[in-house]
């Protein structure tokens, strides 16, 4: 799923807020409770897990709903004793194809009803259901979910792979059936009444004020009740705006920092800090390959050796740090620092523009004689970077390319449009380079939807296609071992930076911000607040 973040709505007022966090009956007793605020950019559509799709709904989302298990932080999806009980308190393996599921003894919704396998069964057709048309539906296509008995579930595979427990527990939240099994499944968007929100995990959803903020108290039926026991989600119109409310004590958690200067500004009060973790995100310069015509390719990014040049005159490292702080690395191609492929081996072009030049001459860009835009015959190597106008780091990024690029004479422009015109841009074709950036899930198969044949219709704007790396990204899912999978994608990312479709610039690190009253905070960079259950405050 792309890195892309909905803006919309503003902030609470201090009023409202004040409101949100009162004592009343859905709290407990006052005396016990501990609430935190936390700032977010924007505000979701929906948080009934299916149809969430913005960050902050996934953030929420798993507070209310649960997996069957859940993957410990930083290990990779081939590792199959890297996951930790969730909704499952057990499971095995019944075959290549098979496992049995044991739902935690006792486990219920927040409405008092059991949970059942039956909910299971159902949460997983919801997923793949086309009406519905869930972000995690092509990662479950083929799988089938049969109740055995009223507490335990087999799900089944279409065929041998490493990473079916993977995608047995972390694509689907288990949504109560009896909620939503009569409802027609293309109505569930428009539903906005809070009490349907009813899951099984540490919290439950009591308020949502669209574009203000959603409150959630702890789950008081559950077995270990949250040492916090209200949290509200305050909504802002930006990032700015966001650390704002932290920076004057109107919130006491924000997912990320930002840039260095932000992070500094976050330094200078005592009452706060900083809580470095690794980001999932990596952000990239891609070319359009394919020319105006079917068949054809782009006259100046359809040839490898240009590509190349471009690629040698790019100082990817100092880049990175200058905008994200010295923690942002390179990627050695399309992943974060928290991809469980990363490894320095993999071959990487340098920053190198002596070799850049000659390889701009060998391509055939000429420079003529007082010239400062080389051409290879009556076309200029002059083209265009596309980015969103609401992103100031792709601006950035992207004025900072043109410059290394018109140090080996390309004229380079920069356009900036609304996002929606530039994913509009992206989707037609209609660019000639652009800058972007992604979020990683834990599995690296999602490389395939940005960076095969068969992306041309999901992420793939550039139109890059090389069987030898669509095999190869294809044989690495199905190994049965992290170390036959590894050695495979390293190899694909080999053949994938041999080709340069793109120019992969930055993978930053997260600087979470945190008051000091919250204790205990340890971060899941695939889920940041994931933790919260465990957490506490001082009050």
């Amino acid at each position: 799923m792309g890195w892309k973040r909905r803006w919309t709505g503003r902030a609470a007022g201090t009023g409202l807020l004040l409101a949100a966090l009162a004592c009343n009956r859905d709290s407990g007793d006052c005396s016990r409770c501990a609430s935190v605020v936390v700032a977010a950019t924007g505000d979701p559509a929906s948080l009934l897990p299916p149809l969430a799709q913005e960050s902050v709904a996934r953030d929420i989302g798993d507070q209310v709903f649960e997996r069957l298990a859940d993957l410990a932080p930083g290990a990779a999806p081939v590792d199959e004793g890297a996951f930790r009980p969730a909704l499952a308190a057990s499971w095995e393996r019944v075959d290549s194809l098979a496992w049995r599921f044991h739902l935690r003894p006792g486990a219920r919704w927040q409405d008092g009803r059991p949970v059942t396998a039956e909910d299971v069964r159902f949460s997983f057709a919801a997923f793949a259901d086309s009406a519905i048309d869930a972000p995690a539906r092509p990662n479950i296509a083929g799988i089938t979910v049969v109740p055995e008995d009223s507490v335990t579930v087999l799900v089944r595979f279409p065929a041998p792979a490493a990473e079916q427990l993977y995608d047995a527990t972390f694509h689907v939240r288990i949504i109560p059936s009896h909620i939503w099994a009569a409802r027609p499944a293309s109505t569930w968007g428009a539903d906005t009444n809070v009490a349907d929100l009813v899951g099984s995990g540490p919290y439950r959803v009591v308020e949502w004020r669209r574009g203000e903020f959603v409150r959630l108290v702890a789950d008081s039926t559950g077995p270990q009740p949250p040492a916090i026991r209200r949290v509200v989600w305050r909504f802002a119109a930006d990032p700015d705006a966001a650390l704002n409310l932290v920076l004057s004590h109107d919130a006491d958690l924000l997912e990320t920092a930002g840039s260095p200067d932000r992070q500094a500004r976050v330094l200078r009060d005592s009452t706060l800090r900083l809580l470095p973790y690794a980001s999932a995100a990596y952000g990239f310069l891609g070319f359009q390959l394919a020319g105006e015509k079917a068949g054809d390719l782009n006259p100046i990014f359809g040839d490898v050796l240009t590509r190349w040049a471009l690629a040698l005159a790019i100082d990817r490292e100092t880049l990175a740090r200058s905008v994200f702080g010295r923690e942002a690395k390179a990627p050695p191609g399309p992943m974060s620092q928290l991809l469980w492929i990363w490894s320095d081996s993999i071959r990487v072009l340098p920053f190198d523009t002596v070799q850049a030049d000659r390889a701009l001459d060998a391509a055939g860009w000429r420079l003529p004689p007082g010239a400062t835009t080389r051409q290879r015959g009556s076309r200029a190597l002059a083209f265009d970077i596309l980015v969103p106008s609401s992103s100031a780091i792709r601006r950035q990024l992207a004025v900072a390319v043109q410059a290394m690029w018109q140090a080996v004479g390309a004229a380079v422009t920069v356009t900036a449009v609304e996002f929606p015109l530039f994913q509009e841009c992206l989707g037609a074709g209609k660019f000639d380079s652009y800058i972007d950036a992604w979020l990683d899930e834990p599995s690296a198969r999602g490389l395939k939807d940005q960076w095969t044949r068969e992306g041309w219709s999901e992420l793939n704007y550039g139109h890059y296609a090389d069987p030898a790396f669509d095999a190869l990204l294809e044989r690495a899912g199905r190994a049965e071992t992290r170390e036959a999978a590894g050695r495979l994608y390293r190899q694909a990312m080999d053949t994938l930076n041999a080709d340069v479709p793109a120019i992969f610039l930055y993978a930053p690190a997260n600087a979470a911000v945190a008051a000091r009253r919250v204790n205990g905070v340890e971060i899941d960079p695939y889920s940041w607040i994931g933790g919260l259950r465990r957490w506490s405050v001082t009050r």
